[in-house]
């Protein structure tokens, strides 16, 4: 092959290459923008009722985390880890029209519902929580190996004194947490269940939220592990 059709061939794939970073990018975008229907909003004020509108709209804010995070994971399994966000997810699921063209648009294939779980015990973390928490951490720009807090869906039960909710904490053994001894240990979760000597590579740190990196298991202990 000649110099041309080389010349070609790399700016042939510099061109797939941007269609697909723009395309990822307006599929964020549209998730970002979407306007979830009112029924859903009257459906958790009905299920949690001490929920204001602005608590409310911090569901449908983790809903659309959850979102983004499903798109970034590449059909991956990604487990919910919020009580309140999959509700809003399950009821907007109802309207089958409108939630298979959602899926479409924002990313690219239907997305069956996966239903709430949390850490198998207070300190062991399953796969799928396991790349929620990664990507949520990625999300957020918090480092998931020495987490300063905690991102959105793992925080909004809590946070909204959600009754069934799954509550976690950054450290399970911080007798002043009010989850202290009665939820799940946040900061285990890259760590599979010690700890002691794990660290975060640099990819899990933040970064850009469209690289690879981010469902890498850059820590010791099992972070790893995919479907």
């Amino acid at each position: 092959m000649g110099f041309a059709g080389i010349l070609f061939l790399v700016a042939f794939a510099a061109l797939i290459f941007v269609f697909i970073r723009a395309r990822k990018t307006s599929q964020l975008a549209y998730i970002d923008k979407y306007r979830f229907h009112s029924a859903i909003r009257n459906k958790l004020s009905d299920k949690y009722p001490h929920l204001s509108p602005s608590d409310v709209n911090l569901v449908f804010d983790g809903l659309r985390e959850y979102f983004r995070i499903c798109h970034k994971a590449n059909k991956r399994m990604v487990a919910m880890p919020s009580q309140a966000v999959d509700m809003a997810w399950h009821e907007f699921i109802l309207f089958t029209k409108a939630y298979d063209n959602f899926c479409q648009k924002a990313l690219g294939r239907f997305l069956h519902h996966t239903p709430t779980e949390a850490m198998k015990t207070a300190t062991l973390a399953q796969d799928g929580i396991k790349r929620a928490w990664r990507l949520s951490c990625a999300k957020n720009g918090i480092n998931p190996a020495t987490p300063s807090k905690l991102p959105l869906l793992f925080e909004i039960d809590s946070r909204l004194n959600i009754p069934d909710g799954f509550k976690y904490s950054l450290n399970c053994r911080d007798k002043s947490s009010p989850n202290y001894a009665d939820g799940y240990c946040a900061g285990h979760i890259s760590c599979g269940g010690g700890c002691g000597g794990s660290s975060g590579s640099a990819s899990d740190s933040g970064g850009s939220f469209f690289g690879d990196s981010g469902d890498s298991g850059g820590c010791s202990g099992g972070c790893g592990g995919g479907d």
